[in-house]
């Protein structure tokens, strides 16, 4: 996750925030004058003047000197907010989520005044890079304030609060005798144990942790969509959706084009995982046509099924490719593991990392003091001060997080030298899938290269296996990553009140996912608030979209490489062709339009999941014999 300077508050609204994936960062208090009040007049104030300059009309000189002040005072806010967000994270305390909240409060101040003055120029005639900047402005937060200083003030504060309880949230059953259990160590039974009511333990146990949040979640959202609706958008919804270079209407109904592509994949995968789970827990859990119980998938969300691996793998007798094993057989620590992932970009012809990425980086989680262990990686100056925060252990899904967020990092270095308003993926898709997609060069062959692997075995039988790997992973995860906004989109629309909150989150799950709560729940619960992102207030659509994108990209890396077997055993490690076509794109940061950004890496200007229907298509074959004699859906 990219979390950059990005407090799950301030950022380039679906362009540049966000939370934790995008990880976050933090500092003292933000400069009294400095920072709000006079960052607002800096902007607002810039651009129209004291008053006789309110009433010359614009000119485009005018527009062109408003962006510069407006991208140095952005520097200076957002590197203040990011220090305070890095320190909130990996310390939290009450003072140091008041400090957090404090410095989002002047970001929300000063952009409230920096979008009000970027409408003045509205209908200029503008060079491209002013006016790109301009709509950048006008989208640069992923929750507007409220004119109100005391609404404003409280809403920064409920937005910090919610991530910091979120942070240290721990189930403490009365069996352990006072003993807690944070997300890691419930995510370890999640992904380990096969007894029923133990996962169901596990699961009751961490959404616990959510309920708290509920009333102050409802009232973020009446305060983020006052903010919204003050700088021109109906809802907080329809900003989230403005960030694409397209209409919110467009991109809602794009998002669900690119969904439609791939859904016959996911059902299928659904279809044959269910028949595998029922064999396991019984018909009497598990019926012939019925949504899969939430708990049993292995993964806290049911967004990623990776760890049903040995119940669903192809061809059991097979040798397995156990990344974890290996990384526990060679002691590798967190350190080497991050190194190795640094190597991959290295190999392509990318820098490596500087210094203080390894002096100030999270690597492991502290045993004296809480912190928010979700992986994020930062750039915490905006000018390459890159760091990643993470609780690093040695096994596989770890390993693959270190490339994605290195990914982030990668990024960050590349267009760090851009003005603030364009250190941003294209679009927020691109700043996830750039890691994903080195992530899909770490193949058998890549591990067997780099020496963590002694064989990799190289034969039909094999690769099925890896790809039922990837696919409990990647194809899994489509429709979680797409229906969380739109249960934000429908709460922020007021489609969905506070009243039925969990309801429509489990109508949601079921509809996408064909995934259903393992035991009853009621609007006493808040369950969408045990998944980081919703308290995080951080978009999520960004990992759908980069699910698809990531194949996308790898075909046009490997196309470039000369590759020309099958496009899951494609990895670019080590081609330098490859790696100056991805500096090329990385170096774009939000300067272009996200479509010329995709032409620039791929030669195509659309989204499409080709590429990830290519790359499983083997697998399809195997998974459709399989479930032969299934009744599949839901």
């Amino acid at each position: 996750m990219k979390q950059r300077s990005f407090s799950s508050l301030a950022v380039l609204a679906p362009l540049a925030l966000t939370a934790a994936a995008l990880a976050c960062s933090s500092a003292p208090p933000p400069p009294t004058q400095s920072s709000a009040t006079a960052a607002t007049g800096g902007a607002a104030a810039a651009a129209q003047g004291p008053g006789a300059a309110a009433e010359k009309p614009p000119t485009a000189e005018e527009a062109h000197g408003f962006t510069i002040r407006v991208n140095d005072d952005l520097k200076k806010l957002w590197t203040a907010s990011a220090r305070a967000a890095w320190v909130n994270k990996t310390y939290i305390t009450d003072d140091t989520t008041a400090l957090s909240a404090a410095a989002e409060e002047a970001n929300m101040e000063y952009l409230g005044g920096a979008i009000t003055g970027a409408t003045r120029f509205d209908g200029l005639t503008l060079p491209e890079p002013v006016a790109r900047q301009l709509k950048l402005i006008k989208l640069s937060s992923t929750l507007p304030a409220p004119a109100d200083p005391k609404k404003r003030a409280e809403l920064a504060q409920i937005a910090v609060s919610m991530e910091a309880d979120y942070g240290k949230g721990k189930y403490c059953p009365s069996r352990l005798g006072g003993k807690c259990q944070n997300l890691d160590e419930l995510s370890n039974i999640m992904g380990k144990s096969r007894k029923y009511d133990e996962l169901l333990e596990a699961w009751t146990g961490w959404h616990s942790i959510a309920p708290p949040i509920r009333e102050r979640y409802s009232r973020y959202v009446e305060l983020g969509n006052e903010g919204a609706r003050s700088i021109g958008f109906s809802d907080m919804g329809a900003l989230w959706r403005s960030g694409y270079d397209m209409t919110p209407e467009a991109f809602e109904a794009d998002t669900e084009r690119l969904w439609n592509q791939v859904k016959p994949l996911y059902d299928e995968l659904h279809c044959l995982v269910r028949s595998k789970l029922r064999k396991v827990y019984g018909k009497d859990k598990i019926g012939d046509k019925a949504p899969i119980p939430a708990h049993l998938l292995g993964n806290m969300w049911a967004q990623d099924w990776s760890n049903l691996y040995d119940l669903v793998t192809p061809y059991p007798k097979e040798a397995s490719i156990d990344v974890t094993k290996a990384l526990e057989g060679k002691k590798v620590d967190a350190i080497e593991m991050v190194k190795m992932g640094e190597r991959f970009f290295t190999s392509l012809g990318l820098d490596p990392l500087p210094k203080t990425f390894w002096e100030r980086s999270l690597f492991v989680r502290p045993r004296d003091r809480e912190v928010v262990c979700h992986a994020s990686a930062w750039d915490v100056t905006y000018g390459g001060d890159i760091r990643i925060k993470m609780c690093i252990e040695p096994k596989e899904e770890d390993f693959i997080t270190i490339h994605h967020e290195l990914g982030h990092n990668y990024y960050y270095v590349y267009y760090h030298t851009l003005p603030v308003l364009f250190q941003a993926g294209a679009n927020d898709g691109f700043h996830e899938g750039i890691g994903d997609t080195v992530a899909l060069s770490v193949t058998p062959g890549y591990l067997k290269t780099i020496g963590l692997l002694k064989d990799a075995p190289e034969n039909p039988k094999a690769e099925t296996n890896f790809l039922m790997k990837q696919a409990l992973s990647k194809i899994a995860f489509l429709p979680f990553g797409k229906l969380i906004d739109q249960w934000r989109w429908d709460v922020f629309a007021g489609k969905t009140p506070p009243a039925k909150y969990n309801e429509a989150w489990w109508n949601l799950r079921q509809k996408y996912q064909g995934v259903a709560s393992p035991v009853p729940r009621s609007e006493k619960d808040f369950d969408p608030g045990a998944k980081f992102h919703v308290p995080g207030g951080t978009p999520y659509t960004r990992y759908f979209l980069a699910h698809i994108y990531q194949f996308q990209f790898h075909r046009a890396l490997c196309k470039a490489a000369g590759h020309t077997g099958p496009l899951h055993t494609c990895s670019i490690y080590g081609n330098k062709a490859a790696g100056d076509k991805l500096k090329a794109m990385l170096a774009m940061g939000a300067s272009k339009p996200w479509p010329e950004a995709m032409k620039a890496i791929s030669g195509e200007t659309q989204g499409d999941a080709s590429a990830i229907l290519e790359y499983f298509e083997p697998l399809r074959k195997f998974i459709r014999e399989e479930s032969k004699g299934e009744t599949c859906g839901w």
